[in-house]
């Protein structure tokens, strides 16, 4: 059940959500490891943000699983889903933040119950 939150300074008109999303799930599904089926994505654009103290396109990303994140597979995701963000936002790796979180499957909430 990874789940990918993106938010971004990109104008939203200049890009494809649907097709970003989709981008975001496959790099989210092949670089942690689990079926796309539980990979969940939102993208958020038009946030007004300043990296570096310059508003040139930047994003920050959360990343939250229940496992299969941590440690080196940090940077495997981080690069999958930085060439999504530079191909597809034109946001350039060096103006992007992830931020990775191992949740225990009792804090994760589904179907009316926990993944515990």
């Amino acid at each position: 059940m990874p789940t990918l939150q993106i938010v971004t300074n990109v104008p939203g008109d200049r890009v494809t959500c649907s097709d970003v999303l989709k981008a975001l799930s496959k790099a989210v599904a092949n670089s942690v490891g689990k079926p796309e089926q539980w990979v969940m994505c939102s993208l958020t654009t038009d946030k007004p943000m300043c990296m570096a103290g310059t508003e040139e396109p930047c994003a920050f990303g959360y990343l939250m699983s229940i496992g299969s994140i941590g440690g080196d597979k940090n940077k495997l995701i981080s690069a999958a889903i930085c060439e999504v963000l530079s191909s597809q936002l034109g946001v350039p790796p060096e103006r992007t933040y992830i931020q990775f979180c191992d949740a225990a499957a009792s804090d994760v909430g589904w179907n009316s119950d926990t993944f515990a």
